[in-house]
């Protein structure tokens, strides 16, 4: 440390001089005390500041309410822009958690609804209203079928059987029995699609013609009759045809085309074609119409 040169112990006392000391004093000490300051101002390192360590809650919860605002500003309409279209909620999906809530479109109008503009059906009252509805389709069903048969039966007999089959006075010799001693067969329609009578008969019985006529065939083989031949007749100013069926192979007596007079030879009973058993198939068609052999040769026959 320097030394002191102006020491105040050797300066004069006394009251003119004292101003002039105190300022020598100020000095002095001015001096002294740069002179001692000068040699222990050595230069310090530099300490980091250290930051307060007390708690500050009330930024913390500005900071996370800030953030938690900018998370939800940009989250949820990015989750939204980029749902499935097969997860959109319609307005039932949306009400059906809450039974109690009605969602309307926003085009929906109001309505007023009475007791009487609605009613509950329970499942046992569909299943009871659903089983008598095909009850009743059922019953239409059937009473459409029955009206079908029955036209079909009627318009079946009114052409197949005419109103008329009496032609001739049985006793006049006009219409004859094809064939005598036989044993009666299935009739017309019985047991299927049959439109003659079958006259049963030994094999070898002779057949005769029912009328007068014209022989239209004559064949060995005709169709499902077998030996057959039929006849064109005119009896009381109607067309009539008959038939002869299942005859025994080359005994035929007639050819087509030839003129026969009521009661002629014309075959022999047998059972060819489509036969089990001897027999004659005798078949009437008046005006191009099935008629009932029987009631035909019940009638006229004599």
């Amino acid at each position: 440390m320097a030394e002191e040169t102006d020491s105040t112990a050797i300066e004069p006392q006394g009251d003119a001089t004292s101003t002039t000391t105190r300022t020598r004093t100020r000095r002095s000490a001015a001096r002294r005390s740069t002179a001692v300051a000068a040699p222990v101002a050595a230069p310090r390192k530099a300490t980091p500041r250290r930051l307060s360590s007390k708690p500050r809650p009330m930024r913390s919860l500005a900071i996370i309410a800030m953030v938690g605002g900018l998370v939800a500003t940009v989250a949820l309409p990015a989750y939204g822009a980029f749902r499935s279209p097969d997860e959109t909620l319609t307005l039932q999906q949306v009400a059906a958690d809450d039974a109690q809530t009605f969602v309307a479109a926003s085009d929906a109008t109001a309505t007023t609804l009475t007791r009487d503009s609605y009613s509950a059906t329970t499942p046992e009252e569909i299943a009871t209203k659903k089983a008598e509805e095909a009850a009743k389709a059922a019953a239409e069903a059937a009473a459409a079928a029955a009206v079908a048969r029955a036209r079909t039966s009627s318009s079946s007999s009114s052409a197949s059987i005419p109103q008329n089959v009496m032609m001739v006075s049985p006793g006049s010799g006009e219409v004859r029995w094809p064939i005598l001693n036989f044993t009666k067969g299935r009739g017309l329609w019985d047991s299927g699609y049959h439109q003659g009578v079958d006259l049963l008969a030994a094999g070898g019985t002779p057949l005769y013609a029912a009328a007068a006529g014209v022989v239209r065939v004559s064949q060995e083989s005709y169709g499902g009759y077998g030996v057959a031949i039929t006849i064109d007749h005119v009896i009381a100013g109607q067309r009539v045809n008959t038939l002869y069926g299942h005859m025994i192979y080359g005994s035929r007596q007639v050819a087509s085309g030839q003129s026969v007079a009521a009661g002629q030879l014309i075959g022999f009973v047998g059972s060819t074609g489509s036969s089990t058993a001897n027999h004659l198939h005798f078949e009437v068609h008046i005006n191009g119409s099935v008629a009932d052999p029987w009631a035909w040769l019940q009638a006229n026959a004599g």
